[in-house]
């Protein structure tokens, strides 16, 4: 079952994820929310849409815009709607 972990903690594991362009997208139930701390920041893809960032917060530690998400995706990626894609040093087992 995919698992994404950083600085020993496990943000989030499911067996329902959604690999798109290499990257797991993990359903946000999946989530470990208390580790997750909203971001202004904000970019575009061509063919997915808007997205818009997580920091992840661990034992007083901050990986920032590590988790990344798709709103309100275009319609070529509405199966990422509600998931949530890590990278910045996140390690993501499948």
């Amino acid at each position: 079952m995919p698992k994404a972990i950083w600085n020993g903690a496990v943000l989030a594991e499911s067996d329902r994820c959604e690999v798109v362009e290499g990257n797991q997208y993990f359903p946000a139930d999946s989530l470990n929310m208390e580790y997750f701390k909203p971001s202004n920041t904000h970019t575009t893809c061509g063919w997915k849409g808007v997205a818009s960032y997580y920091n992840i917060e661990v034992n007083g530690e901050t990986n920032k815009d590590a988790a990344w998400y798709y709103p309100e995706p275009k319609d070529a990626a509405k199966q990422i709607k509600g998931h949530i894609a890590f990278w910045r040093g996140v390690k993501v087992q499948a």
